[in-house]
């Protein structure tokens, strides 16, 4: 049985990203145990200082990675790159490491894995380097059934088909304009008046308040099931993607696209103007062009989806012969 220890922090869609490629290890094969990390302000520094180290750990975080080291380790923060890379050389080669995103330059020849999404490709390459179409996460068809089984009496007095609506925000700084939530929510009127039936929507902490209530005024006449940001019941995500016929998601996040991209539905992607950063823009058009996604804007609603976007399945293929 090998041990594998994958480290987590407080970034929720990094760590998704990690326990996607931890939940299809054989368990007969693999014995996965997570490891939270907090750290305290030195980790802020550049990771060529901190190197091959614990620097920047909180000392009971230091403490939970002392002795009995895995046979793998991973991770998907670069502020988790010098901790990875601490354990192979403490336990002196044994424990073989696997970052998923750019871990920066220095160092990066100490991992036996580096997990690349295609739109970062300008940044590493490297015979320890694989690209993939986005990035891991947890959607898998049993999930989206189990789910499934879960939340469809909760729509089932809705209009078919059912889309999903998921609303990002702000990113890097860049607010989600309200001229790109009008644009937004008219694209969704716009798809919903050919396509007929009702709407899922939720939305993010980042997408503001008055953004949201500007897109609901504008879709306020169409049937639908609401989950806002701030809400205290069950949250449906998993239960829109699981439910759905159809999937409209903002562009802003990796995390969101992949998701709904790993149902095999059909997904459009709204990008806007003057919003998305570069690295973004080059995100949604890999999943457009590799057939995962098509653009909302285009105002073409043939996409007929069918194709799992799943890079965790690919990894683990990697990790499994190490």
């Amino acid at each position: 049985m090998k041990k594998v220890w994958i480290l987590t922090d407080s970034r929720a869609g990094s760590n998704n990203q990690i326990r996607g490629i931890a939940d299809l290890l054989n368990p007969s094969i693999y014995k996965v145990e997570e490891k939270n990390i907090e750290y305290n302000m030195l980790s802020g520094l550049p990771n060529f200082l901190r190197g091959r180290s614990l620097l920047g750990l909180t000392p009971a975080s230091k403490a939970k990675l002392k002795g009995n080291f895995p046979d793998i380790a991973m991770a998907a923060s670069r502020r988790l790159a010098p901790v990875l890379r601490w354990l192979k050389y403490q336990s002196r080669g044994k424990c073989k490491i696997v970052q998923l995103l750019y871990p920066g330059f220095w160092g990066r020849l100490d991992f036996d894995i580096i997990s690349v999404p295609e739109h970062d490709r300008n940044k590493i390459s490297g015979e320890n380097v694989i690209y993939t179409i986005g990035s891991p996460h947890r959607i898998t068809p049993e999930k989206l059934q189990q789910t499934k089984a879960e939340w469809q009496n909760a729509f089932s007095d809705l209009p078919r088909p059912l889309t999903a609506v998921i609303i990002g925000g702000k990113i890097k700084g860049k607010g989600f304009s309200l001229e790109n939530a009008v644009d937004f929510a008219q694209n969704i009127k716009a798809f919903q008046a050919q396509k007929g039936g009702s709407l899922l929507i939720t939305d993010s902490h980042r997408t503001g308040k008055e953004a949201e209530n500007k897109m609901l005024e504008i879709l306020k006449d169409i049937s639908s099931y609401k989950y806002l940001w701030g809400s205290h019941e069950k949250n449906p995500y998993m239960g829109y993607l699981a439910c759905a016929d159809n999937i409209i998601v903002s562009g802003d996040s990796v995390s969101m696209c992949c998701e709904a991209c790993g149902t095999g539905k059909p997904v459009y992607i709204y990008s806007g103007t003057n919003w998305l950063t570069p690295k973004h823009l080059r995100f949604v058009k890999s999943l457009i062009d590799s057939g995962h996604a098509a653009s909302l804007e285009e105002g073409q609603y043939t996409f007929s989806g069918g194709k799992n976007l799943n890079p965790a399945a690919e990894l683990v293929k990697a990790i499994e012969n190490l």
